[in-house]
């Protein structure tokens, strides 16, 4: 499966101590994160991540794109509680990437709990349905072979 991971810089600690909790079950996916998220958490337990662009510069839109290119199974969003009065922008970007998971059947988890359920749900094969959704992603080429076109 290719999971993506965001977190709000208030989110940074949790979603790293969600990911060394969860380290086994993880490492049998591809992930990608933003750039310092992805930094951290690659730091903290060993995981070998795909660090993109950081949040600001434009890493939701990269994953925004690859979840609209189908090749985006999960993501782990977990967003700051309370709104920033400055962050209109960000609020936007965080909506569209949103609505972009509904159109395309991404489950999210914006919150520990939900992100539990998740990867415990990965570690069961219970989202391997997305094989289907997600032909073309290294996951599925490693293990199908190429598909036909």
């Amino acid at each position: 499966m290719e999971i993506a991971i965001i977190a709000d810089d208030t989110k940074k600690e949790l979603i790293t101590q969600f990911c060394i909790a969860y380290c086994g079950t993880l490492s049998k996916h591809s992930i990608c994160a933003t750039s310092t998220t992805g930094a951290y958490i690659s730091e903290a337990t060993g995981l070998k991540i795909e660090k993109l662009l950081s949040g600001t510069q434009g890493g939701e839109q990269q994953i925004a794109s690859r979840v609209s290119f189908d090749e985006i199974d999960v993501l782990f969003y977990f967003r700051a509680t309370t709104p920033r009065p400055d962050a209109t922008g960000v609020n936007l970007a965080e909506q569209n990437l949103l609505r972009l998971c509904d159109v395309h059947n991404v489950p999210v988890a914006t919150n520990i709990a939900t992100a539990e359920v998740i990867v415990n749900a990965l570690e069961r094969g219970e989202l391997d349905y997305r094989e289907f959704i997600n032909p073309c992603s290294e996951y599925n080429l490693r293990h199908k072979g190429k598909p036909n076109y």
